[in-house]
């Protein structure tokens, strides 16, 4: 049997990264080759996350042992075969290659190959060029305003209604506070 996981970038729209691999493989197997298919070095702490259908993540498998508390479930990437937590086509995974900006690659498993083995992973597809692998916070930060001011234009459209006016929210709509001694939020001789 054999996985075949489809890696995507958010930040690049023309990376694809096709990775084959042994189920029986660690994660630490994966992160390996995910690193050698994208040519980042191997120094900087990843984790991998299985999420659910809407990308939430649920479990991590981290590089380094990072949970001391034996009641907690933790996972470690040299000692988690990937078939443990990962057994259905389309399962989606996060791997986060850089931790301090919370960077990562979008994972899903494409297909489960039967009939057929493999020793270890490759990579057999690869398109486009990776994003760089570590990005300082003044750059991200840049990055991320650039993005959110153009992404969101707080006007009157941000509600879905053009007809929008704060206006409508004034101390007037809070009618009825004023029963039972709470008062009106809005009312300026409180303060």
């Amino acid at each position: 049997m054999i996985y075949r996981f489809t890696l995507v970038s958010d930040e690049a729209d023309d990376f694809v990264r096709e990775i084959q691999i042994d189920p029986e493989a660690t994660f630490y197997d994966f992160h390996e080759a995910i690193l050698k298919s994208v040519g980042y070095t191997d120094d900087q702490m990843t984790s991998f996350f299985i999420c659910d259908d809407y990308w939430e993540r649920e479990k991590e498998v981290t590089l380094e042992e990072m949970d001391d508390n034996p009641e907690m479930d933790s996972w470690v990437m040299k000692d988690t075969r990937i078939d443990e937590l990962v057994e259905d086509e389309k399962q989606k995974l996060v791997y986060v290659f850089d931790y301090m900006t919370e960077r990562c690659f979008f994972i899903e498993l494409q297909e489960i190959i039967t009939g057929k083995r493999m020793k270890g992973a490759k990579c057999t597809r690869k398109e486009g060029e990776a994003p760089k692998q570590l990005m300082d916070f003044d750059e991200f930060e840049a990055k991320n305003k650039n993005n959110a001011s153009s992404a969101m234009d707080m006007d009157e459209n941000f509600y879905g209604d053009q007809d929008y006016n704060l206006d409508d929210f004034d101390k007037d709509g809070f009618e009825g506070f004023d029963e039972g001694g709470g008062g009106n939020p809005y009312d300026e001789d409180r303060y």
